[in-house]
């Protein structure tokens, strides 16, 4: 199946299309030129269009790695690799710089963002950007490296220091989310973003009607798909949460449930 025939079958439209076949293209690139090839860093819903390419594809599982420079991470970039290569042999192309600040300047995951693309990085040659109280750790592709070394100075007012640190050593800081436990009429996605985003029914429906809503980073606009146990919800504007448990039905019939919703 060529490219044009395989995108069709995913449904891929605009952006979507031109983000799939350069994928495709890495992919190929791989074998006919026998070296690894790569992607830029994708969003956990670009991730999971590439997973549905690539299967409908036929390229084997063990010929490519999601790498997101920790375990845990949201952006990754798919490492492609030929048939001589494999996982142990892979180099990763992922970077970490560490730009340490002064605490009391406070800064956020914005204000990195936008220094960033203000000095001509686009987004797609960033990872996750995690941000802890005097430094920021940012993963970027080893192509942009030497240049923010050699370059990146300040966010905003606030003078930075940046280095080059081994991914083992990264800050990770520590995810806010609280624990909700309710009960539900039933596991519609409606009923439970309802206790998710916490907000009434009818304005979830209407959110997830809108297109504002993904289920594991999927877009849904049916208010009445079912969830399961570990599903994750988010709303642009709104957050995400998980849904934690499953649990009994009450007397008067309703499911209850625990979500762990993001802060």
């Amino acid at each position: 199946m060529d490219k044009g025939m395989l995108l069709d079958r995913l449904g891929a439209t605009g952006d979507e299309r031109l983000l799939l076949a350069r994928i495709l293209d890495r992919a190929q690139q791989a074998q006919s030129r026998n070296i690894p090839a790569y992607t830029d860093f994708l969003s956990p819903q670009q991730q999971m269009l590439a997973r549905d390419l690539l299967s409908l594809a036929g390229i084997r599982e063990d010929g490519f790695l999601f790498l997101g420079g920790y375990e845990g991470a949201e952006r990754k970039v798919i490492l492609f690799l030929p048939d001589w290569m494999d996982e142990t042999m892979a180099e990763s192309p992922i970077r970490c710089l560490r730009a340490a600040f002064r605490a009391e300047e406070g800064l956020s995951h914005r204000d990195f963002l936008g220094s960033l693309m203000g000095m001509g990085i686009v987004r797609e040659k960033l990872g996750d950007i995690l941000v802890s109280p005097d430094s920021a750790d940012i993963l970027v592709l080893e192509t942009v490296e030497d240049f923010l070394l050699q370059s990146w100075d300040s966010a905003g007012r606030t003078k930075l220091k940046v280095s080059s640190i081994d991914p083992a050593h990264i800050h990770i800081p520590e995810v806010k989310c609280e624990m909700v436990r309710d009960t539900v009429s039933s596991l519609r996605l409606d009923a439970v973003s309802s206790t998710g985003f916490r907000m009434a029914r009818g304005k979830a429906a209407d959110l997830i009607t809108s297109g504002r809503v993904q289920v594991n980073w999927r877009e849904c606009t049916k208010p009445d798909k079912l969830l399961a146990e570990g599903d994750t919800v988010s709303a642009r504007g709104f957050g995400k949460f998980q849904l934690m448990e499953v649990g009994g039905t009450t007397k008067k019939g309703r499911t209850s449930i625990t979500v762990k919703r993001y802060i």
